[in-house]
């Protein structure tokens, strides 16, 4: 098949959306298809075999110059100047305007492709895809609707929530795509009722496909660093459940040496600095951003125990990565985490997202028991090799895409046959 792969930004070890994009691409390929990723900036890493179209916005959010007011020169034409206007009015407006970029691109492609697969952007665009001739189906990762609950209710300023709630107004705009894409592909189960509930999809259209992890994910070979708790958060953001886990951690460093490995990139002067500074932990607290995957493996191996404090996750990549590490695990029981680790204890201890006296306990247990940590890696590992395989992935998508391929094109001889009938 030859594949079209979209998604509005694709940046690795940045969000799930980037692994996502790279390991997919990769297996689709090794099974013989033909994959083109196009993709707005921040731009994919990917594998031999895979092409890349870069399809460019005003790259207004790009690191280290934020909402950056672009020259003049820059804007190209009616799509740039809404991109630009959305931002100025505390809008988030990337998934609208690749969708519409991507689409007048593949217009002039269609016949090049069997089908184009979109990675969460769910834009007013995608719609026209399939209008242009090309069968089109969607990933879901979760819906944006938890981040948006999460990030306003964990503010009291006035004007902040105001702002937060433009900031997600494209939230209903991918509902609205939702309930009309033809094929949805979700990472979990739970995923699929928080989408049907959340989105209004009927879930005959939905189908669950687990997430795989990559084989460089292994047990580490070096010793673990005494007392070295690990946290793996893609963003600085509340839904992450990091203050849960920093106040947790303030509570257990009063009686222990211990070390708080933070994979993250926080806000400069942002929430969790300022929770850091409050607590009085600086010393005890380092960030880790930007490595390679073969430092990532390594810092993952080092911990004597890692923690996924969230308050919800579509499945949480990082969990099943490091399980792969054999790094035990206190996890949130929330959202598709529990679906993750599989039966409490055996591969991680569950707790109730939020609640710092809980994290506190099963975090000294853990620590406690090396023991138990040891049983817990190498049952967390067997899970990893026996359920999430990116191949296994790839095979299961590609399937889909016949599926939906099939579909689309019996639809349009239907048409076709009724237009004849007509004439």
């Amino acid at each position: 098949m030859r594949i079209a792969l979209l998604s509005y930004r694709s940046k690795p070890h940045c969000g799930g959306q980037g692994i996502y994009i790279r390991h997919l691409s990769r297996e689709l390929v090794a099974l013989g298809h033909s994959v083109e990723v196009f993709s707005g900036q921040p731009y994919p890493e990917l594998d031999d075999g895979v092409l890349l179209t870069k399809v460019p916005s005003l790259d207004l959010y790009r690191d280290p110059d934020p909402f950056r007011i672009p020259a003049p020169r820059e804007f190209r034409d009616r799509i740039d100047v809404e991109e630009f206007a959305t931002m100025c009015a505390a809008g988030f407006p990337e998934p609208k305007t690749f969708s519409l970029r991507v689409a007048r691109m593949l217009k002039e492609r269609a016949g090049e492709f069997d089908i184009a697969h979109d990675n969460q952007t769910l834009g007013y665009g995608m719609l026209d895809i399939e209008r242009n001739g090309l069968p089109l189906i969607t990933t879901v990762h979760h819906p944006i609707t938890f981040d948006r609950r999460i990030d306003i209710a964990s503010t009291r300023n006035p004007w902040r929530k105001f702002t937060l709630m433009r900031w997600y107004g494209f939230v209903r705009m991918q509902a609205k795509v939702a309930r009309q894409a033809r094929r949805i592909l979700t990472p979990s189960h739970m995923s699929m009722v928080d989408i049907e509930r959340d989105f209004g999809v009927e879930s005959s259209r939905m189908q669950a496909i687990l997430l795989g992890v990559d084989d460089c994910f292994v047990p580490p070979t070096a010793a673990r660093v005494p007392g070295r708790i690990l946290a793996m958060a893609s963003a600085d953001a509340p839904v992450k459940g990091i203050a849960t886990l920093l106040a947790a951690f303030a509570k257990l460093q009063v009686e222990r040496e211990l070390e708080l490995l933070l994979v993250t990139k926080p806000q400069p002067g942002g929430r969790t600095e300022q929770l850091i500074e409050s607590l009085g932990i600086q010393d005890s607290v380092r960030f880790v951003s930007g490595v390679s995957d073969a430092e990532l493996v390594q810092i993952m191996g080092s911990a004597e125990v890692a923690c996924v404090p969230s308050l919800y996750e579509g499945f949480s990549l990082p969990t099943a990565e490091l399980m792969a590490c054999q790094t035990p695990l206190v996890v949130s029981r929330a959202g598709a985490i529990p679906e993750v680790v599989g039966p409490d204890g055996l591969c991680a201890d569950l707790v109730t997202p939020g609640d710092v006296e809980e994290l506190v306990a099963a975090l000294g247990s853990l620590l406690d028991d090396p023991q138990r940590r040891e049983r817990m890696g190498q049952a967390g590992r067997r899970r990893v090799l026996e359920l999430f395989s990116w191949k296994v992935v790839a095979m299961k998508v590609a399937a889909a895409y016949a599926e939906v391929i099939a579909e689309y094109q019996g639809e349009r001889l239907v048409k076709t046959g009724a237009a004849n009938a007509h004439r």
